[in-house]
């Protein structure tokens, strides 16, 4: 069963740490060389690992889950009611997308999603969560201030549009189904699945509207 999304009445204004973003990055590229200089890893099967959730494994397949959802009314039926069967029929499976909940964006509702304990993440369909999902400023803000966050990542939204934060945990993990770009009809899933991005799975984000068109 899906958990309710966070009550997110009550703002924050810090800003979004983009600073100490890059000193965690720093210290785990520092880490890399240490284990790497004592024979500890081996940085061509690490670049391997990396490669496959960044690319096969990665966002690539959540928008073709959100593409299919945008051109099959009964895929999309399914997904929002059994995403761990809907996604796993399209063949993503694995660790850290057993229990799947879509939820999905709408004219007056958009989802974003959080993890406020530590980095729960759908490795399958959304590949490795980046470095500021990890981050103690986006956890904390993200339930205190959405609006401040998506505005941040450059999302403005209308005012009466609602935010629904939802908290991931190792139980149960979330994947945003994001609105449907104007002008896409003639497009088939393929192209659709190129408008999809990272961010708008998370909900920090929007898909990209067609080329040639405005948002």
């Amino acid at each position: 069963m899906a958990q309710h999304p966070h009550d997110h009445d009550v703002h924050h204004d810090h800003d979004h740490g983009h600073g100490e973003l890059g000193e965690t990055e720093l210290r785990v590229r520092a880490l890399q060389s240490v284990l790497t200089e004592k024979g500890y890893i081996d940085p061509a099967a690490l670049d391997v690992i990396v490669d496959t959730y960044q690319t096969r494994i990665g966002p690539r397949n959540g928008a073709r889950v959100v593409a299919r959802a945008w051109a099959d009314a009964a895929f999309r039926k399914g997904l929002l009611e059994d995403a761990s069967a809907a996604i796993a029929s399209l063949g993503y499976t694995g660790r850290q997308g057993e229990h799947m909940v879509a939820v999905e964006n709408t004219e007056r509702v958009h989802n974003m999603v959080v993890c406020t304990l530590c980095s729960c993440y759908p490795w399958p369909v959304l590949g490795l969560p980046p470095v500021w999902y990890k981050s103690a400023p986006y956890r904390s803000r993200a339930v205190r201030d959405p609006r401040g966050v998506l505005a941040d990542f450059g999302v403005t939204l209308p005012a009466d549009t609602e935010i629904r934060v939802w908290d991931s945990t190792a139980e149960v993990r979330y994947l945003v189904v994001p609105r449907r770009p104007a002008g896409t009809e003639g497009l088939d899933e393929a192209q659709l699945a190129a408008l999809v991005t990272r961010d708008s799975m998370i909900g920090t984000g929007l898909a990209r509207p067609p080329s040639g068109a405005s948002r």
